[in-house]
């Protein structure tokens, strides 16, 4: 475990009530979590990062279990281990399974995946690594998931890659 490299908000620090409230409303047991402590220096970041995860986590029509497979794989490609704590268990929980989720942590595709999963695997990997997707995995993933969930695939690559990145940098 790292020492962040900024001072955590602490219990009892001035802080927006709703703002506090709508954060322990996001975690199990109302707990609030590392990140949730360093994002509670900037008022605006913290809120804007908080209403868009709630949406990212809980209102997307993209299968959970989707979901988490971006968010583990995104958190290996980046080595954001505190990350990867976070959603190993959600993963399972959503359906995943250890033998899976090991597989993501190697660069290469495991033949565990279905072809659904090895797509959104390879839509992590691009969008992760070098940003442009190739055309042909956004297609295929139209066909099998549909123009809106697509676009929840790609949104949650490009969210948990801003969580990875903020955690990585700030030795979260």
């Amino acid at each position: 475990m790292t020492t962040p490299r900024v001072t955590p908000w602490q219990d009892g620090e001035p802080v927006d009530a709703d703002l506090l409230n709508a954060m322990k409303a996001r975690r199990p047991g109302g707990e609030l979590i590392g990140i949730d402590r360093i994002l509670l220096k900037s008022f605006p970041l913290a809120t804007g990062w908080n209403e868009l995860m709630v949406r990212v986590r809980q209102q997307f029509s993209l299968s959970l279990e989707y979901r988490e497979l971006i968010m583990l794989r995104v958190a290996s490609l980046n080595k954001a281990e505190f990350e990867w704590n976070v959603h190993y268990p959600a993963y399972l929980d959503a359906g995943g399974t250890a033998e899976k989720a090991a597989a993501l942590e190697p660069a290469s595709v495991s033949s565990l995946f279905n072809e659904t999963e090895t797509l959104l695997i390879r839509l992590t990997d691009q969008s992760t690594h070098g940003v442009v997707v190739d055309a042909d995995i956004i297609d295929e993933l139209k066909r099998r998931l549909g123009e809106k969930e697509t676009v929840e695939a790609v949104a949650t690559v490009a969210a948990y890659n801003m969580v990875s990145r903020f955690l990585v940098a700030l030795a979260i």
